[in-house]
């Protein structure tokens, strides 16, 4: 018998080689029909791979961010078989699961694919979907493996396997589809309820330009047809709400060639904006003892070298700059001038933990098909801290961390997060990952004891850890589904030996720190994006770049305005006055699309008696009421950051 141990701490026995699935059928029949696949021992297995020691075992549904990426590769795998059946001698590339749905890149050779062929494509999905087909995996021989696509003249597959060793290549097959795959897949093709595929476009085989253009086809499935529907609905609604469109609208930031891709020029709002993010930062980080520092923008290469930057992350930073025989690199990240600045002093464990926290500009070299407005870019100012603690001190610092994300989720009305704990993967040490197989062990065992200790909910995925230790990845959904990575909170047991930092301990021996790397509000770049389409434009007033704007009905009340407007910025409001020659109706409809919270309309009944006519953002007329107890109603609300 073996013991299988569930997220919530129960234990069970079953025989040796009990499946997830017949462990989910002895639990419940109901919820053995919904299981897709399994976390067994932090690694995502299928539902029917047998157990075959005492394991922690969670079973994933469509409810799971693992479940749901095993549901759509299952279905890019689908929709390959379905292209094969349509476009035959088709060659296949990559097909994997995205942030929302899958796709598939694809050699078609000299054939076109157009709008129409996707839903011939649909229709056939859906018809072999309700097949039934079973995901078949099966171990086989490099040399197997070699013959099958040398056989159909694969030179995608082909190069795939280059990097494969026996033992570690499968095949899977669902009817008459075979594909070279680690899986893991969902028991079978009936769970594939409802199929949208969504666009087309061109993919440089290995992202290389100077690759073969290849087919690149996106869709998404669904366990139902009501959530596709509403799916279908929220992507409408996202249209809206894209940062893009918002970002132009609201004159938060640009982008110009003559400056550069991914590289933003933050206008006015936008500064407002990123001033008062760094402002709850730095109110937040200095109550929780931490120190800010200034580090420079460049670095010499013999740095980065010490770091494991070099070569680890050489294709995400730009190319050096040569200067008096060194060469120096733009910073790519924090990390490594941090560490210098703890090593220049000495300390001992009466300073620790060290918190030192810095709003740092780093830059990286993302592909130019990778940048996308504010949410891939090139130049980004990340909220940035390290800490360097004792082993006895970890677990309170890594916990605080965790709650400084839930005030900030707060604040913000984030409402659905969850906590990705990135593992290595053992097969990879000294290339992915430094060769430290003990240490990785225990890290992630401190790590994975904060979350369970705080009912902090998580999911485990490996070989995405960071390369000197295991991290946390922050996902959170916005208020209409959609899903964000906001930030990460990682360990770092080898950069305190790289860069030979030290403490006395309370015995008078030198002892190697642990650092924690945390980022809880991200980039600038990417968290107003995230903002913008969150609120839809409509941010709070305590974050609105513009938060009053005075409305005179005329001219003849224009001094009484300007009163107004001195009064409020002595109050620290933002605030500004719409004196155009236009009609009280225009200015409080264009007034409402600017999405500014709070309008002011003064007339002579207003002047005469010191008060205000208020309008709010959504909710229209709120009545007249005296401007001293306006000010003071509005100030109280935007010192407590009220979402």
């Amino acid at each position: 018998m073996i013991k299988i141990t569930f997220p919530d701490g129960a234990v069970r026995s079953y025989d040796k080689g009990v499946t997830p699935f017949e462990v989910a059928r002895s639990i419940a029949e109901g919820l053995s029909k919904k299981v897709l696949a399994a976390n067994v021992n932090g690694l995502v297995t299928d539902a029917n791979h047998p157990i075959e020691g005492d394991a922690f075992l969670q079973l994933l549904t469509w409810n799971d961010t693992a479940g749901k990426s095993t549901f759509w590769h299952s279905s890019a795998h689908l929709m390959a078989e379905a292209v094969e059946s349509i476009f035959p001698g088709v060659k296949f590339w990559v097909g994997p699961a995205v942030e929302n749905g899958f796709y598939y890149d694809m050699d078609l050779g000299d054939r076109k694919m157009s709008e129409e062929d996707l839903l011939s494509l649909e229709k056939k999905m859906n018809e072999l979907a309700k097949k039934n087909s079973a995901f078949i995996r099966k171990k086989i021989s490099k040399t197997d493996a070699i013959q099958y696509f040398s056989e159909k003249g694969d030179e995608y597959k082909l190069d795939l396997l280059e990097g494969l060793q026996d033992g570690e290549i499968t095949f899977y097959t669902q009817g008459d589809f075979t594909d070279l795959c680690r899986g893991p897949h969902i028991p079978n093709t009936s769970f594939i309820k409802a199929i949208k595929l969504t666009s087309i476009a061109g993919a440089y085989w290995k992202g290389s330009e100077k690759n073969k253009m290849l087919t690149r086809v996106y869709g998404v499935t669904f366990p139902s047809q009501k959530e596709l529907d509403e799916y279908l609905t929220m992507l409408e609604e996202a249209k809206k709400r894209d940062h893009r469109k918002l970002g132009k609208e609201l004159g938060i930031y640009t982008m110009d060639d003559d400056v550069g891709p991914g590289l933003p020029l933050w206008l006015p709002n936008g500064t407002i904006i990123i001033e008062e993010l760094e402002k709850l930062a730095k109110e937040t980080e200095q109550a929780a003892g931490y120190k800010r520092v200034v580090t420079p923008h460049i670095a010499k290469e013999s740095m980065y070298l010490t770091s494991g930057h070099l070569p680890y992350y050489a294709d995400s930073m730009f190319p050096p700059m040569e200067m008096d025989g060194e060469k120096y690199y733009l910073k790519a990240m924090n990390c490594p001038h941090h560490h210098k600045i703890f090593d220049a002093e000495p300390k001992s464990y009466k300073d620790l933990p060290f918190r030192i926290a810095e709003y740092g500009t780093c830059y990286r070299y993302e592909q130019s098909g990778e940048l996308f407005g504010l949410m891939r870019v090139r130049c980004l100012h990340m909220n940035d801290a390290h800490i360097y603690c004792s082993r006895e001190q970890f677990f309170e610092e890594f916990r605080a961390v965790n709650e400084m994300y839930l005030k900030y989720f707060q604040i913000f009305g984030i409402e659905k997060y969850v906590m990705r704990l990135s593992l290595h993967d053992p097969a990879k040490l000294g290339q992915k990952y430094v060769n430290e197989p003990a240490l990785w062990i225990e890290t992630e065992a401190m790590v994975r004891k904060v979350l369970i200790d705080t009912g902090t909910p998580f999911i485990e995925v490996q070989d995405e850890a960071a390369f000197y230790g295991p991290k946390i990845d922050v996902q959170i959904w916005s208020t209409i589904g959609r899903e964000f990575t906001l930030a990460t909170n990682q360990v770092d047991f080898n950069s305190g030996l790289k860069f030979k930092l030290s403490y006395t301990n309370s015995s008078n021996e030198s002892e190697v720190p642990l650092i924690i790397h945390r980022a809880p509000l991200g980039t600038h770049e990417r968290f107003i994006g995230f903002l913008l389409e969150h609120y839809a434009g409509r941010f709070p007033l305590w974050l609105s770049p513009l938060q009053v704007k005075v409305l005179p009905i005329s001219d003849k009340f224009l001094p009484y305005a300007k009163q107004v407007e001195q009064a409020l910025l002595e109050s620290g409001i933002r605030v500004e006055i719409d004196d155009r020659n236009e009609k009280i109706g225009k200015k409080i409809r264009d007034t409402e699309l600017s999405r500014t919270p709070f309008m002011l309309v003064v007339g002579e009944k207003e002047m005469q008696e010191n008060s205000v006519s208020v309008r709010r953002q959504g909710l229209g007329d709120q009545g007249m009421q005296s401007f001293e107890t306006f000010k003071n109603q509005i100030r109280d609300e935007i010192q407590s950051r009220k979402g």
